[in-house]
């Protein structure tokens, strides 16, 4: 009998925080008769096998291994060795809540052909880098997913569809590279479809993703790469001209923090999201650059 839920977990040398990861899903509230776990190892350098080994005992578990090819390559793998109904995305350093596949059950049981997805905890609240990336996402929740009973932007971090949908419009685009915009465009393209997207507070995951100053900056310069890549496939399929949010989108983004944080804490969270949407804008334009300069040797 197949399972209702194939977990995909995509991981790139990152062993500690998978062992975490399948340890907490180890621990979720829900028969194991009822899900599989797929990690697809995206070509990391060292062999996986000793930390998968650990949870075959307790886990309905197989491990993929392919040469790296990025994230959206890594998910598309799993997805396609998976058995089940549905397919859940997470990520190697993220650890569900006990109840996130029963969350999940009760959202399909109302949506059941919906692109289903759930709310991210900051794991690493005394990082202030962390803490200003999760406050982005957060916004973004509030900003695109204002109308009741639908979404438009969902991280592939915890999200999860019908799996016969998911191959009906083709899986992740791997034109991107990145962990940066290739779930922007997944969304983009199952609403294109007009297929419906709803948002489920109760199906939770702690994210564990460890920034520095130098790091986090580099997360939103590539966001700022992914960003190019998605408007420029999102224009040739709508037919419109790329566009950029209003001012009052990044006004109410600098601001946000001071409705969620301390003060004390809130204005340095600000400056943060100013400083990732500096890192965005040369991001942006470094790729479009790039696309042109490519796009300009073809033509000669």
């Amino acid at each position: 009998m197949s399972p209702l839920f194939s977990i995909v977990i995509p991981t790139y040398n990152r062993p500690d925080r998978l062992q975490q990861c399948l340890q907490s899903i180890a621990q979720l509230s829900y028969p194991r008769d009822r899900f599989e776990v797929i990690v697809v190892d995206d070509g990391s350098k060292s062999p996986l096998d000793p930390v998968v080994n650990t949870f075959t005992d307790c886990l309905p578990l197989r491990l993929i291994r392919q040469q790296n090819s990025g994230p959206a390559g890594a998910r598309n793998t799993g997805a396609a060795a998976a058995q089940g109904t549905y397919l859940v995305f997470t990520d190697d350093d993220c650890q569900p809540a006990a109840n996130w596949l029963s969350a999940i059950e009760t959202s399909f049981a109302d949506a059941p052909e919906a692109l289903i997805g759930g709310h991210t905890i900051n794991a690493l609240p005394e990082n202030p880098y962390s803490t200003a990336s999760q406050l982005l996402i957060d916004y973004l929740y509030d900003y695109y997913n204002q109308a009741k009973g639908s979404a438009t932007f969902f991280a592939s971090n915890n999200f999860a569809m019908p799996r016969r949908l998911f191959n009906d419009i083709g899986g992740f685009d791997t034109s991107f590279p990145l962990a940066a915009g290739e779930d922007r465009e997944f969304c983009d393209r199952w609403l294109y479809r007009g297929f419906p997207m709803r948002y489920a507070p109760d199906m939770q995951i702690y994210h564990a993703h460890s920034l520095t100053l130098a790091r986090f900056w580099r997360q939103h310069f590539n966001y700022g790469r992914g960003a190019y890549c998605f408007h420029q496939i999102h224009g040739e399929r709508s037919r419109e001209d790329v566009k950029v949010e209003p001012f009052t989108f990044y006004a109410k983004l600098i601001s946000y923090p001071l409705t969620r944080a301390p003060l004390n804490r809130s204005l340095g969270l600000s400056t943060l999201l100013l400083l990732s949407q500096a890192a965005n804008v040369i991001g942006f334009f470094q790729q479009r650059a790039k696309s042109l300069q490519a796009s300009a040797i073809e033509v000669g």
